[in-house]
């Protein structure tokens, strides 16, 4: 019996490595905000069957870029208590090879689902969100440039495409500029988020924005990028995008703005994790708003 739980604990331990190696909560995200992408684009109706693929594809790519990211920085995350306890720094996983291949045939598989499923420019889309944040991002600017993630914020906006170009691949108005939404979301959020652990980041000696600039530098600039993306949030308005949109990127908008200020009066952790944690809220009001807008537009 002992011998019994003892094996059902170290499954259970594994399983959980191998989905923390995926960054599969990041992943979900990026698979809604395709979704979202999909429901806001006017046009034809795709199948079931098309959704489903759209929804994995965008998963499975995700999923292999999150992997690659741990793998490629399995060194320098030892040295952030964030990050410190992931599966290739504690030995949980073995850093090898093999999971390059693995990586590698999920995203193929990914692409080339979306491809035939759904169209060549979909599939584009499916290949750049995971391309960018696994090679632009990952392997070129993390530690060469302070501005790393305004690139590699592009993985969300790729998303998005994808599922517009899942029902139209020559796009419109709104899908592009909820992919800028997603493309103006990510600074702030993950800049938020850096100055609470600018220590962990210098520690590593990655050159986030908070240890280049100084934490109150980079709180003025989240407040300004927050601007940024609010403002941004409300163009849809002009296209298309009714009432249930207008309450749920104002509502959100308005609470972003107000923590993100209150981060750049006082810079301290308190007042970041408000911020990161406005960010998500004013994140999840928008596509949820995008979402009813468009099923009921």
């Amino acid at each position: 019996m002992h011998t019994t739980t003892l094996v059902e604990r170290r499954g259970t331990r594994l399983a959980r490595d191998v989905l923390s190696l995926f960054k599969l909560r990041i992943g979900m995200l990026i698979m809604i905000t395709a979704l979202v992408g999909l429901v806001v684009t006017p046009g034809g109706s795709p199948s079931l069957a098309q959704v489903l693929v759209l929804a994995l594809s965008v998963l499975v790519a995700s999923a292999s870029a999150g992997a690659f990211n741990q793998y490629v920085e399995h060194d320098s995350d030892r040295l952030m208590a964030r990050t410190r306890r992931r599966a290739f720094v504690t030995g949980a996983l073995p850093h090898h090879p093999a999971w390059l291949a693995l990586m590698a045939a999920m995203l193929a598989g990914a692409v080339a689902a979306a491809w035939f499923t759904l169209n060549g420019a979909a599939a584009a889309y499916v290949f750049l969100g995971a391309f960018f944040y696994a090679v632009v991002y990952t392997v070129w600017l993390k530690r060469r440039s302070a501005w790393n993630i305004v690139i590699g914020g592009l993985a969300g906006s790729f998303a998005v495409l994808a599922g517009g170009a899942a029902v139209d691949p020559a796009l419109g108005p709104l899908p592009l500029l909820l992919a800028l939404v997603l493309f103006l979301w990510t600074p702030p959020h993950f800049w938020s988020l850096a100055i609470a652990n600018a220590k962990d980041y210098e520690a590593a000696g990655v050159p986030m924005l908070p240890v280049v600039v100084g934490p109150r530098r980079a709180a003025r600039i989240v407040f300004a990028g927050t601007v940024a993306l609010v403002a941004a949030s409300l163009l849809p308005l002009a296209f298309g995008a009714g009432p249930i949109y207008a309450i749920g990127a104002t509502g959100g908008g308005l609470h972003f703005l107000h923590k993100s200020w209150q981060l750049a009066q006082a810079p301290n952790r308190a007042s970041a994790m408000g911020s990161f944690f406005a960010s998500l809220i004013q994140l999840s009001a928008l596509l949820l708003a995008a979402t009813l807008d468009g099923l009921l537009r």
